[in-house]
């Protein structure tokens, strides 16, 4: 019963992206056929052989390297932040550390499109509207990354510290020597949630991004949808070829993720 239900949660899973690379590899009267088949019966990849192209009328590949210059750039502003944030609150003793950390930890209670004017209005007076830093600043110094890593970072020995001070480390040896090297599965997971946030965002691209060469892959993807008629090979190869980084990326950290999460008293 154990591995039949594994296999279920695996169909579940797994099944919606088997069926986006199927009937991207479909004609697009095979992929609007009643009923549905699975498997086609000639595959083409004539839906690639458009959105990979840089110069073509639908420049994915553009657009999907845009995504991942902006998501990497805030994974790096993201855990730039949270850890130095996080170590402060975790292992420095200041007055009013447990305020602060109340007051951080309940804007996660506050919904994110309370923040979407003043943040268009301070990305305006910067300057910054249609380039890559209106999508990787504003959600930097979000309250999740910071909570998140405190709870690792105070599971910590002390005695770590301890013994790094009576050497002569100083607050910073000890911070990117002894806990950052002792965080790395909560590193890693900071970095995967942070990286598939910006990934995945819709909303606030639509709203900061102008110029159609400047837009990233869930933004630039709506324009596949035509007002009249759908071409839903397209439409599908553009939402597989979104989905590879991400399955990439964990599974060369799924391990970390799991051991993160778990040790961080955030289960479930």
């Amino acid at each position: 019963m154990f591995w039949l239900f594994l296999l279920v949660l695996t169909v579940i899973f797994i099944g919606p992206i088997v069926w986006m690379f199927l009937t991207s590899i479909k004609t697009n009267p095979e992929a609007t056929a009643v009923p549905p088949t699975l498997l086609p019966s000639s595959p083409t990849f004539a839906a690639y052989e458009g959105l990979l192209r840089l110069d073509g009328a639908y420049p994915v590949l553009r657009w999907f390297l845009n995504s991942l210059l902006a998501a990497t750039l805030h994974m790096v502003l993201v855990l730039t932040v949270a850890s130095t944030a996080a170590y402060a609150l975790a292992r420095l003793h200041f007055r009013g550390r447990g305020a602060l950390f109340v007051v951080i930890v309940s804007t996660l209670f506050v919904p994110g499109f309370v923040f979407l004017i003043p943040n268009y209005l301070i990305i305006d007076r910067l300057g910054w509207l249609d380039t890559v830093w209106a999508l990787t600043v504003p959600g930097a110094a979000g309250a999740f990354g910071v909570f998140f890593l405190r709870q690792f970072f105070a599971m910590l020995p002390g005695e770590l510290e301890e013994a790094a001070l009576i050497d002569g480390a100083n607050q910073w040896q000890i911070f990117t020597r002894i806990v950052l090297p002792n965080s790395k599965p909560a590193l890693a997971t900071l970095a995967v949630l942070s990286f598939l946030s910006n990934w995945n965002d819709f909303i606030w691209p639509i709203y900061v991004l102008f110029s159609p060469e400047r837009l990233t892959l869930p933004a630039g993807l709506k324009l596949l949808q035509g007002a009249y008629t759908t071409d839903y090979p397209v439409i599908m190869a553009g939402a597989f070829v979104a989905s590879v980084p991400v399955l990439i990326l964990f599974l060369f950290t799924q391990r970390y993720v799991i051991e993160g999460v778990s040790r961080s008293g955030l289960k479930g």
